[in-house]
């Protein structure tokens, strides 16, 4: 190969490898998803779906203090929806009401570090707006 080319392909081999990396990520939350589960008597909750292709999800909420103590996620639905909502959980875990609230799907983005299609864009985000309905009063015990 020559020098640019072979520059290019070392290039694209990198970009690949952080991208299987982040595949691997994603695939590890979804098969070993974190804070899955109910909790008992939340202080907040509130229950989101996805009918094109039918994600489901319920985030139940402890506040002490409008800080989030505890956080759990409960459904089922595609890889890219059940490894967010793991990520996210582990992500808002300690934070303020209010710093969930500024949360945007370009965080989502972020977090799962993949390119994501409109239809895909809507599994990954379903978690953080059912977090937001939770958080701006959905359904509070």
């Amino acid at each position: 190969m020559t020098g640019s080319r072979s520059r290019l392909y070392r290039v694209r081999r990198r970009n690949n490898m952080a991208f299987d990396i982040y595949q691997e990520e994603i695939i590890e939350h979804y098969k070993n998803p974190q804070n899955k589960g109910v909790i008992e008597h939340p202080d907040m909750f509130s229950h989101g779906n996805n009918p094109v292709c039918g994600d489901d999800i319920t985030v139940y909420l402890r506040v002490n203090d409008g800080i989030i103590e505890d956080v759990k996620f409960d459904g089922r639905g595609c890889a890219i929806s059940q490894a967010s909502a793991s990520m996210l959980t582990e992500k808002v875990k300690g934070m303020m009401l209010a710093e969930v609230a500024k949360l945007t799907a370009d965080d989502i983005k972020e977090m799962l570090h993949i390119p994501l299609s409109a239809v895909r864009m809507k599994c990954a985000t379903l978690s953080l707006n059912t977090m937001h309905q939770a958080t701006a009063g959905g359904a509070v015990r």
